[in-house]
C-alpha cells in the first residue's frame, strides 16, 4: 500500500507526510469491516486507489485549503477522512444517517487524534435546518442522482462556495436533468472535470456546482418528498 500511496499522491502533486495515518486509517477499516459492512473493496491496493487516490484527486482539482468542508452521506469515510489526512488546514464534518458508521468514523479520529473533525450521526436534509449555508465545501461519493444530492447538498452551502459531487464520466443525461434543481436551489454548474486515479484506468468526474445566491428556505424538503419527485 505505501508504495501505491507514495507513486500516487507523488503524481497528485501532493505531499506524502500522510502515509502512515493512512496506512492505520486502512488497517482500521480492514479490522472494523469484519464485523460490519462497510466497504466492498478489501484488498489493500485496491483500498490505497479506489478510496484513498480517489479522494485525494479532489486536492488536485479544488482548493480545500483552510476550508470548512461537510461530506454528505461519507459512509466509511470517503472522501472526507483522506482529504483531511492530506490537507489538514479543512474543519471537516462528516455526515452519514447509520449510527454504526458515525461511531467507527470516531474510533477513527480518536486513534489518528484529528482535530477539527466533527462526527455526525443525521439525515442531510435535517442537518441542514440548522446548519444552513454553514460550509464552504459540501463533497458527496454517494450514489443518489444529481438532482437529489443538489438538494440535500446546496442548502449547507455558504453564497461562493461549492458542492462537488464525485460521479462516473458517464453523466450527461445526469447533468442535463440537474439542470432545473441547482437553479432553483441558487447554484450553478460548472464546467465538469474529469481524473484518471493514479495507477488505474478507471476515469471519474467531479461536477462542480458553485452557490451564486441563498437556497430558498422550503428547500431541502422531506427525503421522502425528494425521492418521490426530484426537482
Amino acid at each position: 500500500m505505501k508504495a501505491i500511496l507514495q507513486e500516487g499522491l507523488t503524481a497528485l502533486g501532493l505531499s506524502i507526510e500522510a502515509i502512515p495515518a493512512l496506512e492505520r486509517y486502512a488497517s482500521l477499516l480492514a479490522e472494523k469491516n469484519q464485523v460490519m459492512n462497510l466497504t466492498a473493496i478489501t484488498d489493500p491496493a485496491e483500498v490505497a486507489r479506489l478510496h484513498f487516490l480517489d479522494s485525494a484527486a479532489l486536492l488536485a482539482l479544488a482548493d480545500f485549503r483552510g476550508k470548512s468542508v461537510a461530506d454528505v452521506g461519507t459512509g466509511a469515510g470517503f472522501p472526507g477522512l483522506p482529504l483531511k489526512l492530506l490537507e489538514p488546514s479543512i474543519c471537516l464534518t462528516l455526515l452519514d444517517a447509520q449510527r454504526k458508521r458515525v461511531d467507527f468514523l470516531q474510533e477513527v479520529c480518536g486513534a489518528l487524534k484529528l482535530e477539527a473533525v466533527a462526527c455526525v450521526h443525521g439525515r442531510a436534509e435535517e442537518f441542514a435546518q440548522s446548519h444552513r449555508e454553514a460550509f464552504d465545501l459540501t463533497v458527496s461519493r454517494a450514489v443518489a442522482a444529481l438532482p437529489v444530492l443538489a438538494e440535500l447538498c446546496l442548502p449547507l452551502v455558504k453564497v461562493g462556495g461549492f458542492f462537488l459531487a464525485m460521479k462516473s464520466v458517464d453523466t450527461a443525461g445526469e447533468l442535463e436533468a440537474a439542470g432545473r434543481a441547482v437553479d432553483l436551489l441558487g447554484g450553478r454548474l460548472r464546467k465538469p472535470m474529469d481524473y484518471s486515479i493514479p495507477g488505474t484506468e478507471v476515469r471519474h468526474r467531479l461536477i462542480a456546482i458553485e452557490k451564486i445566491r441563498e437556497t430558498p428556505k422550503k428547500y431541502p424538503r422531506t427525503f421522502a418528498k425528494i425521492k418521490k419527485n426530484p426537482l
